[in-house]
């Protein structure tokens, strides 16, 4: 039980420390070391696992020890996870996954656009219907100006004409 522990810690340390070597812009010789230095920790344990007494570690393996702390990462901030992707991956279900991913996008894109395009559509039809609108109050406004004018010049009319006409009775 305790050799399979100490797999499984030896197991998460290096990978632990293989992906803060990945992650570290510049490579340097360090994460290396101490992948070195913890192979070397896991070979030389004695029976049942337990380390040997006397085992030096050097300080880079000291390092990786801790799983908080990256080797040669102390004093440096890490960089933000990175989304890595694989490019053309021979699993079927990979590939599905990618390709139904980018036509959601793309979808997603379309419909955007064509929300966008009819909004632009009825504002556009909702401008013309407000001309529209205020032309036609403006005609009937200028409708109804132009028969009152006509009234009144009839009424105007009508009134001389009948003036006109009691004179010449009398």
């Amino acid at each position: 039980m305790t050799q399979i522990r100490s797999l499984i810690v030896g197991t998460a340390l290096t990978a632990l420390a293989a992906t803060a070597a990945v992650a570290q812009t510049p490579q340097t010789a360090q994460p290396a070391a101490g992948l070195g230095a913890q192979t070397q920790l896991q070979t030389q344990g004695g029976a049942g696992g337990a380390p040997a007494q006397g085992l030096q570690v050097p300080p880079s393996a000291a390092q990786t020890m801790q799983p908080d702390v990256a080797p040669g990462a102390q004093g440096m901030q890490a960089p933000p996870p990175s989304r890595l992707t694989a490019s053309g991956s021979a699993d079927p279900l990979v590939q599905k996954r990618d390709a139904d991913a980018q036509a959601n996008a793309e979808y997603r894109a379309s419909k955007k656009a064509s929300k966008a395009a009819l909004k632009a559509q009825q504002k556009a039809a909702k401008d013309q219907y407000k001309a529209q609108v205020r032309g036609a109050k403006l005609n009937q406004k200028a409708d109804k100006q132009t028969a009152n004018n006509e009234m009144k010049m009839d009424m105007q009319g009508q009134a001389a004409a009948q003036a006109d006409g009691a004179d010449v009775k009398h």
